[in-house]
């Protein structure tokens, strides 16, 4: 694979990302507007993409499962560096739960398209898988994680209860998508045309909307606040995650394709979403701000150096 074909891939990714970016900083759309395209977009175009994907993909295909424990085992080395650092580090709570989310949380809306535009139509579907992996694992842990050390503030008191965060997690649009397709695709649910040529006419949608959406959510006003804290999370989620997916992924067998597939999820930037959660479950949401801001860069240079590394060996 040339370096070309990475870059081809990668940058069309990023200048989306970057038009985000430049739309909300000049006030092209007003501040208003954009919330309820973030809420259109991750509760209507998403599930437009995931849903028939998962429904009709091979979960029984020999690279299904190297791809998902690759992603998941990168997970749980990240979650096990995070509570390895709070009592080295000492970090209030609030600060912990936003360091370990910057740790291992991942945006499926640069990852899927990444992993299209480098290995092509193909690798959609173990994109979904890895999504469909990741999405209910990473989501349950950072609620626990919230839940225990957030400190919410005013009147914010969410549900801590274990009904509470299950609820959360259900009503999680994301993962509600993948649990339906996982649903139609263990059920074998046979084939609905109509109803799917609606729903990736929607998913079509969901890419670029959510590229934009991520540019938008980009902040760096509060990046020099802890710049060490915030440059050492972020260089462990674009260089060490992808490269312990990849090695997982590539010690379980996976062929080339499903290790380009969990390097590029693994060294994806941190999930805009994680802002969100932070703020609403009382985690220290000007630091998830940044970091989320950093790995998104870093990412952009990150991630086709590292494919091209690996793939060339």
């Amino acid at each position: 694979m040339s370096f070309d074909t990475i870059l081809n891939g990668i940058v069309p990714v990023f200048l989306l990302i970057a038009l985000g970016y430049g739309l909300k900083k000049s006030g092209f759309l007003p501040l208003p507007v954009w919330p309820p395209i973030e809420k259109f977009a991750v509760y209507v175009l998403y599930p437009g993409f995931l849903i028939p994907t998962i429904w009709h993909a091979n979960l029984t295909g020999f690279s299904t499962g190297p791809v998902s424990l690759g992603v998941l085992g990168a997970v749980a080395v990240a979650s096990a560096v995070g509570f390895t650092l709070k009592p080295i580090l000492r970090l209030p709570g609030p600060t912990f739960t936003s360091v370990f989310q910057g740790l291992m949380r991942f945006n499926s809306f640069v990852f899927i398209p990444v992993a299209a535009g480098i290995f092509g139509d193909a690798a959609m579907t173990l994109a979904a898988i890895a999504v469909s992996a990741l999405i209910p694992a990473s989501n349950m842990i950072c609620i626990l994680v919230l839940a225990q050390w957030g400190e919410p503030e005013g009147d914010i008191k969410p549900d801590k209860s274990p009904l509470g965060m299950a609820k959360t997690l259900l009503t999680n649009p994301i993962f509600a998508s993948c649990l339906i397709g996982l649903s139609f695709n263990f059920l074998n649910v046979p084939s609905i045309p109509f109803a799917e040529k609606s729903l990736r006419m929607l998913g079509e949608a969901a890419i670029p909307t959510g590229l934009i959406l991520a540019g938008a959510g980009l902040s760096f006003a509060y990046v020099y606040r802890q710049p060490v804290l915030v440059g050492a999370v972020s260089l462990f989620k674009v260089l060490v995650m992808p490269i312990l997916a990849w090695l997982i992924c590539r010690s379980l067998g996976g062929d080339l394709m499903a290790q380009g597939v969990a390097l590029a999820c693994g060294a994806a930037p941190c999930a805009a979403a994680a802002y969100v959660q932070a703020r609403h479950m009382g985690g220290d949401a000007p630091l998830m701000a940044g970091i989320v801001a950093i790995t998104t860069c870093l990412s952009a240079v990150c991630l086709p150096l590292l494919l091209w590394v690996f793939h060339l060996v």
